[in-house]
């Protein structure tokens, strides 16, 4: 079996448009992209690698894969690997693979990822892809929540648990804070949502 993990970079507020510059998606005349660059600093960036060290395989929406597609071929000193990990990406649109090893989700988009999880294989990492998380949130298929949680809020931009997200339990299995304050906290599925009472 193998499990979906979602690594996002999060505002205090939920938002994961954009994080990492100002072009990044300008989608809803969102202005405030970069926000995690003034806040990222040494012990981030070693976490950062560290997980995408263990990149075998991606699970990427279009535009996600597109940026990806722009930039990380020519940057594989950065991220080694990324060129021979497989790339499933769910698109209606675009057929014309822009990088090695693409493999694209067009038709019954969950019951094709259900399928992959149901396979041998590496896991799959999420990366952005905003909407692609709130299909794998809307039908119970995040198995791993690996956040980086950043001082700020923004109060407007693509959220990261949107309308459809499931009622579900996680467990903490890691945590930690950066000098800058980021706060990296790593979670794992754990059952269903238990309630409780402190009346008498």
């Amino acid at each position: 079996m193998r499990k979906i993990i979602v690594l996002t970079f999060v505002t205090l507020d939920g938002v994961l448009q954009a994080p990492g510059g100002p072009q990044e998606d300008t989608e809803g005349g969102f202005q405030y992209g970069g926000w995690i660059v003034p806040h990222f600093d040494e012990r981030g960036g070693a976490i950062m690698h560290e997980q995408m060290a263990r990149t075998r395989a991606l699970l990427l929406g279009r535009k996600t894969y597109e940026i990806f597609a722009s930039y990380w071929p020519t940057h594989e000193s950065a991220w080694p690997g990324i060129h021979s990990a497989t790339k499933y990406v769910v698109s209606h649109t675009r057929t014309d693979p822009l990088w090695d090893n693409t493999v694209f989700i067009k038709d019954d988009v969950v019951k094709e990822i259900r399928r992959l999880t149901q396979q041998d294989g590496p896991d799959l990492q999420v990366y952005g892809s905003s909407r692609l998380i709130q299909t794998l949130f809307k039908h119970d298929l995040v198995d791993e929540l690996w956040l980086k949680i950043f001082p700020v809020t923004l109060g407007t931009g693509k959220r990261l648990f949107g309308e459809g997200t499931m009622p579900v339990a996680f467990q903490l299995t890691h945590s930690e804070a950066t000098p800058s304050g980021v706060i990296i906290a790593n979670y794992k599925r754990a059952g269903e949502v238990r309630t409780g009472s402190f009346g008498a």
